[in-house]
């Protein structure tokens, strides 16, 4: 009965939500990533989105930016504030090539963006990064500094005992400069080491992030260090 359960635990497929009100965009997203092995939800609409996150707690969202009903930055946001889907990894879907946007949807938590039209199997390596990103073993070890604590085995970050909800991608990049403490991590290298990127993509990316961790981090934010013009490191305590 063990074993059995094990196998089917072993053959269960990620499941992805794709929120898209394109049917077109929509069946072609959805055949692609059925097609590299993943399980699929769909939703038409902001409302829908938000029901099929909560009951099914997909491993990833893949989400428009126009959307009736609730628009996908407002989706963003809810799901950011609400605790059970706060860490679910958020790639924005857009047609608008205005950096404003983009910024936006990763100031409100997105962990990345995809601008239309995309190439399917460029989405599938963004989808493919970002589920590695959240899945990777981590070693058994808990890091310290002052009154943040850092677990890595149970992917829980606290502040004076408190958990603070950060996203997969917000995790990644505290653990990163963690285990380099002290080492400046130029953005470039951030990006390959925690957005998998091996190609030059926006650096900005990695600023926003570090600007939505530090609002989370609070006091503790004094430990991050922004070394001008070459990348970032966490201060030794």
């Amino acid at each position: 009965m063990k074993s059995n359960l094990r196998q089917t635990s072993l053959l269960m497929k990620p499941k992805i939500l794709i929120v898209d009100d394109e049917p077109d965009a929509l069946e072609l997203i959805e055949v692609n990533l059925k097609a590299a092995g993943y399980d699929i939800i769909t939703a038409d609409d902001g409302k829908d989105a938000l029901a099929k996150a909560r009951k099914n707690m997909p491993a990833l969202i893949l989400l428009d930016l126009m959307l009736p009903e609730v628009d996908g930055l407002e989706v963003c946001r809810i799901l950011r504030r609400e605790t059970e889907t706060a860490g679910i990894p958020i790639i924005m879907l857009t047609a608008r090539a205005a950096e404003i946007d983009r910024v936006v949807g990763l100031e409100i938590g997105a962990d990345d963006y995809v601008t239309k039209p995309f190439s399917p199997r460029e989405l599938i390596l963004r989808v493919k990064n970002l589920l590695k990103r959240g899945a990777t073993a981590v070693e058994s070890e808990h890091i310290r500094f002052g009154d943040l604590a850092i677990d890595l085995p149970r992917h829980r970050v606290t502040l004076k005992n408190k958990k603070l909800d950060l996203t997969a991608t917000e995790f990644k990049l505290i653990t990163v400069l963690a285990q380099r403490r002290g080492r400046v991590q130029s953005r470039e290298q951030l990006l390959k080491d925690v957005w998998g990127y091996d190609h030059l993509i926006d650096t900005r990316t990695v600023d926003t992030h570090m600007r939505r961790l530090r609002d989370k981090l609070g006091s503790a934010a004094q430990y991050l260090d922004t070394v001008r013009g070459v990348g970032y490191r966490l201060l030794e305590d």
